[in-house]
């Protein structure tokens, strides 16, 4: 099951070692991972604030070469069966297209992601030759990662989103399908999100599959931005994003528990048919510091810190002051490894779901990937 780590300063060092060996995947590309970048911050600062150890020349040059985590920690074994879906579809980044590869169980492959401009226009659209995913389908994921922006190109009052669906459209002419992402829709353009990805159903035709990812729900919402009933739908399959339960800026605990997977599960079985139902699984994990060190201060506030952290010396750097000192934080951290993933896996199959997703290839426990088989039948 997810792992605790609750350190004092001097462990905080281990904590970047697991980032750095083990959990550095994490922040990979995607808005999922950017606000998690001022954790690691504060960790490296933790790190440094470690007070220095004295090491004989034997013991520096072993530490040159830290041991994988895997000998580091160990982790809960999984055992039984291998748990069968009848698709896997797995996000794989632009850019880190080596962190996949074609023997993989996964039949569907999420190639991250487009952007969009004010003008209508896709950026950063993935060079579909540039990943071989073998006989897997592959899929152009399409993001938009700005509530204003979002409001502008799907309400058909501003002119720009007849060019963005026929962007769309052009650029997922070598894809088996394309995936709607659009995670900050405001609350009153809900009907121009479901008449836009009507219009894209339309526009794409049959030929080409089409999803759409939704966040997790564990009941109805009074005017839902995202109905799973009405997105349903319109598309072949809804991707629940089943993580995040706990997010980089709320209080520490696991990126998504069994006991909670199991109240969206619930939720969404009643509202999406099974054929087209997909249940997100994280691979990834979060670290927080107890405290942060980065911010604005009231000049009263910057006199109780200095006197509190016993700073002796302000010194001035082109007129202004300059103070430095260390400081020493708690870390708590949850991840998910294969026992944990597993676990998810054996819950959604026994609630009878049939099409399991992974956000995102590449930040996983490499175990895992023993435990999952696909069975079309």
């Amino acid at each position: 099951m997810n792992r605790v780590f609750y350190k004092s300063a001097v462990t905080a060092c281990l904590a970047l070692l697991i980032l750095t060996f083990f959990i550095s995947p994490l922040f990979a590309k995607g808005k999922k991972d950017l606000e998690d970048l001022q954790q690691l911050e504060l960790l490296e600062q933790s790190a440094e604030a470690e007070e220095e150890i004295e090491l004989s020349e034997e013991e520096q040059t072993e530490s040159e070469e830290p041991l994988p985590p895997t000998q580091l920690y160990t982790l809960r074994p999984v055992e039984g069966k291998p748990v069968e879906f009848a698709e896997s579809w797995g996000y794989v980044s632009n850019g880190r297209e080596d962190e996949y590869n074609s023997s993989l169980p996964i039949t569907d492959v999420c190639y991250f992601a487009a952007e969009i401009n004010c003008y209508g226009e896709l950026t950063s659209v993935p060079v579909r030759s540039r990943l071989k995913t073998g006989k897997a389908r592959c899929h152009l994921v399409v993001v938009c990662d700005s509530r204003s922006l979002t409001h502008f190109v799907i309400n058909p009052d501003y002119g720009v989103r007849k060019t963005l669906l026929k962007a769309i459209v052009k650029a997922a002419a070598p894809y088996d399908g394309v995936q709607i992402d659009f995670e900050l829709v405001p609350a009153r353009d809900r009907k121009h999100f479901l008449t836009f990805i009507a219009d894209l159903r339309y526009m794409l035709g049959q030929a080409k599959w089409f999803s759409v990812c939704v966040p997790a729900r564990v009941k109805k919402l009074t005017d839902d931005i995202y109905p799973y009933t009405e997105i349903a739908s319109y598309c072949d399959r809804v991707f629940v994003m089943a993580y995040d339960e706990h997010w980089s800026s709320s209080e520490p605990g696991p990126i998504a528990s069994v006991d909670w997977c199991k109240r969206v599960v619930e939720y969404a079985r009643k509202t999406i048919p099974e054929k087209k139902l997909i249940m997100g699984i994280p691979f990834y994990g979060r670290f927080w510091a107890a405290q942060a060190t980065e911010g604005a201060y009231y000049f009263s506030r910057l006199n109780r810190m200095m006197v509190a952290n016993g700073v002796e010396e302000i010194t001035y750097e082109n007129d202004i002051p300059k103070v430095q000192y260390t400081t020493q934080v708690d870390v708590t951290g949850y991840f998910n490894d294969a026992y944990s993933d597993v676990a998810l896996m054996r819950m959604y199959e026994t609630a009878g779901v049939k099409k399991i997703g992974f956000w995102r290839v590449g930040q996983e426990d490499p175990e895992f990937w023993n435990w999952l088989k696909i069975n079309k039948k």
